[in-house]
């Protein structure tokens, strides 16, 4: 039986490509997006019958809610949910605005956290439901000038990690996704990115590091097809690193915070 796919950010990028993807697998799909005729090339090649578009800010809950309901409406029921709705500012705290760090936060975080509330009650019922959570390896990172971002990518995976142990009795699984860079315009639309002078040499660093690793960059396509896999397993990996890159990236992270807590060690024990 086709399983059914609610997918946000599904305008361009990833997100399109896990659309596709999907429908490629014989599955049908809720397509949401804040632009949905991004996606009407796929309703003209699978027909209605297999692709919902809808309008879709994952920042505004109310939005949400209503359009989890016209996807049951319409399909009776959702498998497989894909929390891919995101973007960045690259800039340093100080050059941001409060309302820019504020968006960020609402649609990466809150996004994901109004998205998934909306549709527990329905997995739960069913006794059953994936939820991917697209994260990034930059949710175990600190990389100057995305502070806000990785914030709220560090956030999914604390929230996700303790949502899976809740939703673990009724059947649902949870898996955060934690790709490297990818060949999409991931900070395309965010508008200036603006590093004042006494940033050159941290927030700089950013740029360095998007170079450094540009042959590494995955293909959303690839991926995408690897996610439709991994819906699949019977037990599914809490956290999965996607792109070549992001291994090494998450290993030297975790030896650094190693040898810090065992640097300080005689510090930790003395608050016995």
């Amino acid at each position: 039986m086709a399983r059914i796919w609610f997918v946000t950010g599904s305008s361009k990028g990833l997100g399109l490509a896990i659309v596709e993807a999907a429908l490629a697998d014989g599955d049908n799909v809720v397509a949401t997006a804040r632009n949905p005729a991004t996606v009407n090339h796929l309703v003209e090649k699978y027909g209605p019958d297999r692709i919902l578009p809808l309008a879709l800010d994952v920042a505004n809950n109310e939005q949400v809610e209503s359009t989890v309901k016209a996807a049951v409406d319409k399909f009776g029921r959702i498998d497989v949910v894909v929390n891919n709705a995101g973007y960045a500012i690259p800039r340093s705290l100080e050059d941001s605005s409060i309302d820019i760090y504020r968006d960020q936060i609402d649609v990466n975080l809150l996004g994901t956290v109004y998205v998934s509330k909306a549709v527990t009650p329905i997995l739960r019922k069913q006794k059953s439901g994936r939820i991917l959570q697209v994260s990034s390896v930059g949710g175990r990172m600190a990389t100057p000038g995305l502070s806000a971002y990785q914030a709220a990518k560090w956030a999914v995976g604390g929230f996700s990690g303790v949502l899976a142990k809740e939703l673990s009795p009724f059947g649902i699984k949870i898996t955060v996704l934690e790709p490297g860079g990818m060949n999409t315009d991931w900070a395309g639309f965010a508008g200036d990115q603006i590093i004042s002078e006494p940033y050159q040499q941290s927030v700089g660093e950013f740029q360095k590091i998007r170079e450094q690793y540009k042959s590494y960059r995955s293909e959303p396509a690839k991926v995408a097809d690897v996610i439709v896999k991994i819906s699949k397993e019977d037990e599914p990996p809490l956290r999965l690193l996607l792109g070549p890159e992001t291994f090494d990236l998450a290993k030297q992270v975790g030896e650094e915070l190693a040898a810090s807590d065992e640097k300080w060690k005689a510090a930790t024990l003395l608050s016995i």
